[in-house]
């Protein structure tokens, strides 16, 4: 679907590398129709600003200084919920493209994509669209594949999908923000529910039961 009106569609940046942002600025600004209202390096700056700035679309990065992301769109959705938001990230991460998902984002982009599909995801969304990157879309086709009668909790499945992608305990209490025995207790409880013993033995039956 696209978007069919005569105001140019007023764009808010939040991107913390300067090259990348500055030729956000520079491809939008040179297409008829859109117009770079406010280019920030952190979303404190941009919540501050952004009932002031009215953005229609805001193309948001995800690991930023200060504030992340998705705490940013959050709380856009919040102050100013008008606004379509769209991400811009280097990240695959499944558990990213969900939680940015459920805090209110419309989109989802990743950076390596042409920068004619950054124009086209900017009219889909206006349009009432939800613009993603091939890999981000089959993501979510793969979450609705799961099987959700899962006898996992969505902590322990993420807790599993992580030591599936080869993740330490150390790395997954860093991602999940929880200590290590509290991985070791989800991996425990995840070993008795499975009614299995070795890590290997837990995701192969994992993925056979589509539980990951």
């Amino acid at each position: 679907m696209s978007y069919q009106n005569t105001n140019p569609i007023k764009i808010s940046l939040v991107e913390d590398d300067n090259i990348i942002r500055e030729g956000f600025v520079m491809l939008l600004n040179e297409n008829q129709g859109f117009r770079v209202v406010s280019a920030y390096n952190n979303c404190e700056d941009f919540l501050r600003n952004v009932q002031t700035d009215k953005p229609n679309v805001v193309l948001m990065d995800i690991e930023l200084p200060g504030m992340n992301g998705i705490e940013g769109i959050e709380r856009t959705k919040k102050i100013y919920p008008h606004a379509q938001i769209i991400v811009v990230t280097v990240y695959e991460n499944d558990d990213l493209v969900f939680k940015a998902l459920c805090a209110g984002a419309g989109g989802y982009l990743t950076k390596n994509m042409p920068s004619q599909r950054l124009i086209e995801a900017i009219r889909e969304i206006m349009g009432g669209g939800a613009p993603m990157s091939t890999n981000i879309a089959r993501l979510v086709v793969a979450s609705f594949q799961k099987n959700h009668n899962s006898p996992l909790s969505s902590r322990e499945t993420e807790v599993l999908e992580l030591l599936s992608r080869g993740k330490s305990y150390t790395n997954i209490a860093e991602g999940l923000f929880i200590d290590k025995e509290t991985v070791r207790t989800h991996i425990k409880n995840i070993y008795w529910k499975l009614e299995v013993h070795s890590k290997a033995e837990a995701i192969e039956k994992a993925m056979k039961e589509k539980l990951i």
